[in-house]
């Protein structure tokens, strides 16, 4: 178990990277943090064999936001502030895999945070950015940060089969 130290510590961390990750410009910046693979290619072709590979390979995709698709709704409100980058398309995944799950919650049930995991892509100029959220770093210092370092790596393995 924990203790409340670490736990405490762990938080604070957390905090602090999604705290720097705000504050990183509005251009593409490589965090440690995230897993990002570039694919030159078709977004929504790129979009579908990642899916696939993932509905595959154990885990399930439970949800599929268009941010871009609703974020456009706000495009007359927004004005000048609506999409400085110019992306083209924004996607997610949300997903997860039942033994990874369990296997979490057997080891720190507070890990669960990360259940269901996402994937983000996002598209500019014929190509799509593929974002994920590192679990490992989430976990680091739980119980679970063996388990997270695992599926992490799968996930990766995953998403690097789909776009070979």
């Amino acid at each position: 178990m924990q203790t409340t130290g670490n736990h405490i510590l762990n938080q604070a961390r957390l905090i602090i990277a999604i705290a720097l990750l705000s504050l990183i410009s509005t251009s593409f910046a490589e965090s440690p943090m995230i897993y990002e693979k570039k694919v030159k290619g078709d977004a929504e072709k790129i979009y579908k064999q990642v899916f696939n590979a993932l509905e595959n390979n154990g885990y399930y995709v439970v949800f599929e936001p268009n941010i871009g698709k609703n974020l456009a709704h706000f495009k007359k409100r927004w004005g000048k502030d609506y999409n400085k980058n110019k992306l083209e398309s924004i996607r997610s995944m949300v997903f997860c895999n039942g033994w990874y799950a369990n296997q979490m919650s057997n080891a720190d049930p507070q890990m669960l945070a990360l259940c269901p995991l996402h994937i983000s892509l996002v598209h500019k100029n014929g190509v799509t950015r593929i974002l994920f959220v590192r679990p490992s770093l989430v976990a680091t210092g739980s119980p679970a940060e063996k388990i997270a370092l695992e599926l992490e790596q799968d996930v990766i393995r995953t998403i690097e089969g789909a776009i070979r």
